[in-house]
């Protein structure tokens, strides 16, 4: 099964920008669309972007135009390049697979569920 690390996460001021990366192992990643997920203080995990298989991309109203999601299958990595960063993207970041729900519980993710590939997060914390 594929396992998840997340890093690049990190204190930056709104308006500035950082580099999300997230290390895959396993020997399916070219064959999975992936996502990153952002979990708020109210503990929902939600889907704010992902990349399919073929170079299709899917962002959520808030962070489209501002956040960029891509993949190198040979690093067998997913990136999300986040800008204009706002107070309101201050959340921990997952990746995982993609999923059929926009939303999941913080129990969930830590269950492994729906599917048990989460990674174990990175902290995204702007300051105005």
């Amino acid at each position: 099964q594929v396992r998840l690390l997340e890093s690049g996460g990190g204190l930056v001021q709104a308006g500035g920008s950082l580099r999300l990366s997230c290390a895959a192992s396993g020997d399916t990643f070219s064959k999975k669309a992936m996502a990153w997920f952002r979990q708020t203080p109210d503990r929902r995990v939600c889907v704010a972007a992902i990349s399919g298989t073929s170079g299709h991309t899917y962002y959520t109203d808030s962070v489209k135009d501002r956040f960029t999601i891509s993949r190198d299958n040979a690093l067998n990595t997913v990136y999300l390049q986040m800008s204009g960063l706002k107070t309101e993207n201050t959340a921990i970041y997952y990746c995982g697979s993609k999923k059929n729900g926009r939303c999941y519980s913080a129990y969930e993710v830590r269950q492994g569920r729906p599917e048990n590939d989460w990674g174990k997060g990175t902290q995204v914390t702007v300051t105005s």
